[in-house]
């Protein structure tokens, strides 16, 4: 009788285990699927913009950066004239704004303070074109 319950909890602990190994190739299986999948996105949302890809690449080269007494705003390509250019704090409270008059704007920053600036640059039914952020230091 004692040999029959060893063979009964014997045969009890042999199917626990193939339950746990049909588990654990399935939870394995699963962690691949999404390890995969997670690649996949983050190698999708990395693609840098480019005319390649049907986005427009930056309209807009800024230097010095960061800035001391005035920054320069050079148009990479050619550019509509009713653009307007418009620079905010960090705090998002709009600072200046101009419309561009040729291919290099110089803004002396006399009157900025020191700190971290926003710049967008915006066509005339107000889309933004390209931005940026900028820094201010003295």
């Amino acid at each position: 009788m004692q040999a029959g319950i060893f063979y009964v909890n014997y045969q009890l602990d042999i199917d626990f285990l193939k339950e746990f190994t049909t588990f654990t190739k399935l939870k394995s299986l699963i962690t691949i699927l999404i390890l995969l999948f997670g690649i996949t996105f983050t190698s999708f949302a990395q693609i840098k913009p480019g005319i390649s890809e049907g986005i427009p690449a930056k309209v807009i080269r800024l230097f010095p950066n960061p800035a001391t007494s005035d920054i320069n705003f050079e148009f990479q390509r050619g550019y509509d004239k009713s653009y307007t250019l418009q620079l905010f704090n960090f705090m998002g409270k709009k600072v200046y704004e101009l419309i561009p008059s040729g291919q290099r704007i110089i803004l002396s920053l006399n009157g900025f303070y020191r700190g971290v600036y926003i710049f967008q640059l915006r066509d005339k039914r107000g889309k933004i074109i390209d931005s940026g952020r900028f820094q201010v230091i003295r």
